[in-house]
């Protein structure tokens, strides 16, 4: 190596130079924190069946986790898009998910598929035996990704949607609702 090459890595933070060795040592979860920055893989950890089951259920259980680790009593179903290895959703900014979020609270548990509603007087928990995975939330802004998300939900959700989006895109934009992504941990 040359003196001038050892200078300029002597003078790089710790662990700021990526060789070409380094991320080949570290696979494809290198590349994916490079093109994402504190995120995980997109999706890489989670089992190929529960991503074939993301890619086609109506629907997401999803319950942010406290500091301790438990799990809040918010376990709604929702409608969601599997985009770029992570569950993005719309919600009002008074939801749960939004409020915990806004707290700090950006752990969540995630169960996929649809098994009806929670709660209630009969207090149904079938979700629970649903495939799960635990998910870092972070709010997005990013009106494209509304955009794509709007997209699949006029695929998946063809009935429903036409009384939604708009109350969906002028909440997104008035602020009254958040765009969530939860990446699998």
């Amino acid at each position: 190596m040359s003196a001038k090459r050892r200078t300029a890595r002597a003078s790089e933070p710790a662990g700021a130079a990526l060789t070409r060795r380094a991320l080949i040592q570290a696979g494809a979860g290198a590349l994916a924190a490079l093109a994402w920055p504190g995120w995980s893989s997109r999706g890489a950890a989670l089992p190929v069946d529960v991503t074939q089951l993301l890619e086609k259920s109506g629907f997401v259980y999803v319950s942010p986790l406290r500091r301790d680790g438990g799990e809040s009593r918010c376990h709604g179903e929702v409608w969601y898009g599997w985009l770029d290895g992570g569950v993005v959703l719309i919600t009002a900014k008074s939801s749960w998910k939004a409020r915990a979020l806004g707290r700090g609270l950006a752990r969540a548990r995630i169960w996929v598929g649809d098994h009806g509603r929670v709660g209630g007087m009969l207090g149904r928990d079938a979700f629970r035996e649903a495939p799960s995975f635990e998910a870092s939330a972070r709010r997005e802004r990013d009106a494209a990704l509304l955009d794509r998300l709007m997209a699949l939900y006029r695929k998946k959700y063809l009935d429903e949607i036409g009384s939604w989006e708009g109350k969906m895109r002028s909440g997104f934009q008035s602020g009254e609702r958040v765009l969530i992504r939860y990446a699998p941990a």
